[in-house]
């Protein structure tokens, strides 16, 4: 169908829309400067300062701080805060000793998450502060709320950075000092507690990695549980759910319970800020792999139930399109969830589409074809002109349809061969199924010598006739019988009725018995049927030069070779 032609063009026309539209105004540019003659080209305005510290965001300044912080490089930490209120004298002191309490502070406050911080330059503009200010960490000092604060300040080289506000800095000693060591180091062997990885304690890094393991093993567990719970309810309620799906959620659910509490046992053990940074962003990973995976699984759930509701000679072309629905919708799910992660981790999801944009452009040229045969295999299965193993006739052939795949179809012809024919072409021919017919024509016409007289006529009617009307499998309703033309060698009696079945075998076994029967009774009425005559026209010429060439044959003939 020309439909189908418009869709697939439909597709790689918006595309391209989308890539023009992006490039329009760098195309507006060039043809104004073209246009434009001696105009001269605006200024380019200068350059920002780049800052080497990278505090071009809340995120990115606090995470540089505690890098520095672990790394021992506390005058480093330092020009991560706002010193320019204190004295100069007392920065250089001053500065290192507040950088490391701070780094403390935060390591030390599980609810602090340094992937909860802005990671936009500009800073977060909905949480109701004013646009150069934002807020690092919320603590509970003497029964009173501490917030410490970054802003956003132009330094003396032109470099705008994010640094720990001024205000804030007042406050660091006095929280550290209430930060002592927990209850649980108090009691465990020096070495464990002292000995520090990224700033995290070793007997931190041994709960962590035993938590992992334990909660592996409970959850898988829980799920064996949960399972055999919901087995008697799949049985009763949820049949065309197969036993092998629902183990299919096995893996994803422990994954997923397993994540969910790690990440609050995390509250009880609690790594650096910098460590819970790295954790936080696998946690992240798994748990929307985990959640991805579980909608894979209900994918697969769904295209079970659909295809168990088609028919049996639907179901080779309806397993190709849901698997490729079933394919194209996890395709969706894992570019979703991979942008979910990147984004969760900092990253600029944004040029990644504008990319994946560009790339879909060149897709859709250089596969428009399989688009149109793409469609072309849909509107064939929405329609269902034919079924696999229907007899049709296609293009002035006949064949059985042996298989409707996504590009194309394969007919088997009465000569054996393979015809494939791709589904944009198949979608446009007229196509006669001749497996839906509820019952074949039964249309022979009798040619009766013209010695025939009337009454004979007559009789081979009344006989005919009652031989139609006395077969179990004819619909001989009507005038099954006509006397429908007087021709020059014959009087022609035309039969209309109905085999009643679908199969054609039966209809060809019914037409034999028919015929035989007629034959028999027309034969003792003495009628007979009339012979095509057939007029032999002799060259004389040519059969002359015939005998000069080849005398034997006259002679063998018993002549001369003459006329």
């Amino acid at each position: 169908m020309i439909f189908i032609r418009r869709i697939s063009v439909f597709f790689a026309v918006v595309l391209m829309v989308g890539l023009m539209t992006a490039g329009h105004s760098a195309f507006a540019q060039s043809l104004t400067g073209v246009l434009g003659g001696t105009k001269p080209a605006p200024a380019a305005a200068p350059a920002a300062p780049t800052d080497p510290l990278n505090r071009t965001s809340p995120r990115s300044s606090i995470l540089g701080l505690l890098e520095a912080c672990h790394a021992g490089n506390f005058v480093k930490a330092s020009r991560y805060l706002d010193l320019r209120k204190m004295p100069r004298e007392e920065r250089a002191q001053q500065g290192p000793e507040l950088a490391e309490q701070l780094g403390q502070v935060l390591d030390r406050d599980s609810s602090f998450e340094v992937g909860a911080l802005s990671n936009a330059p500009d800073g977060n503009r909905d949480d109701n502060l004013p646009a150069d200010l934002e807020v690092l960490d919320t603590l509970q000092l003497n029964d009173q709320t501490i917030v410490l604060r970054m802003q956003h300040v132009t330094l003396n080289d032109g470099v705008k950075a994010w640094l720990v506000a001024s205000d804030s800095l007042a406050d660091i000693p006095e929280l550290a000092a209430l930060m002592e060591e927990s209850p649980v180091e108090k009691h465990l062997p020096a070495p464990l507690v002292t000995f520090r990885l990224l700033g995290t304690s070793l007997w931190v890094w041994i709960s962590l990695v035993l938590l992992a393991i334990v909660l592996s093993f409970l959850s898988k567990l829980f799920t064996r549980l949960v399972l055999l719970l919901l087995r008697p309810v799949q049985r009763r309620y949820a049949t065309a759910i197969h036993v092998h799906r629902m183990n299919e959620f096995t893996k994803p659910l422990r994954l997923l319970l397993s994540v969910i509490a790690f990440r609050a046992c995390m509250e009880v053990v609690p790594p650096s800020a910098l460590v819970r940074l790295y954790i936080t962003r696998l946690l992240a990973l798994l748990f929307i792999w985990a959640a991805a995976s579980l909608a894979m699984r209900f994918v697969d759930v769904i295209s079970d139930r659909i295809a168990s509701r088609f028919d049996a000679r639907q179901r080779a072309i309806s397993y190709s399109i849901l698997s490729l629905a079933g394919r194209f919708v996890k395709i969706c799910l894992f570019a979703l969830a991979v942008l979910l992660v990147l984004e969760n981790w900092g990253y600029n999801t944004n040029a990644v589409l504008a990319g994946l944009g560009v790339g879909g452009v060149a897709i859709a040229l250089a596969s428009q074809k399989s688009i149109e045969n793409l469609f072309g295999g849909i509107s064939v299965i929405l329609d269902k002109p034919v079924l696999v193993g229907d007899f049709c006739n296609f293009g002035g052939q006949v064949g059985t349809v042996e298989d409707i795949g996504l590009r194309s179809t394969k007919i088997r012809t009465l000569d054996r061969t393979v015809v494939t024919i791709p589904n944009s072409t198949f979608s446009t021919m007229t196509l006669e199924n001749f497996s839906k017919r509820d019952r074949v024509w039964f249309h022979p016409t009798l040619h009766l010598r013209r010695g025939t007289d009337a009454g004979q006529i007559e009789q081979a009617m009344d006989v005919i006739t009652k031989i139609l009307k006395d077969h179990p499998l004819l619909d001989a309703s009507g005038v099954p019988l006509r006397f429908t033309q007087i021709m020059p060698e014959s009087f022609d009696l035309d039969i209309f009725a109905y085999v009643l079945t679908a199969d054609y075998n039966v209809f060809l076994q019914t037409q034999t018995e028919l015929l035989l029967k007629i034959l028999s009774e027309l034969s003792k009425l003495g009628i007979s049927f009339a012979v095509p005559v057939q007029e032999s026209i002799v060259n004389s010429s040519v059969n002359s030069d015939v005998h000069k060439i080849f005398p034997a044959l006259g002679a063998a003939n018993g002549k001369d070779g003459r006329e």
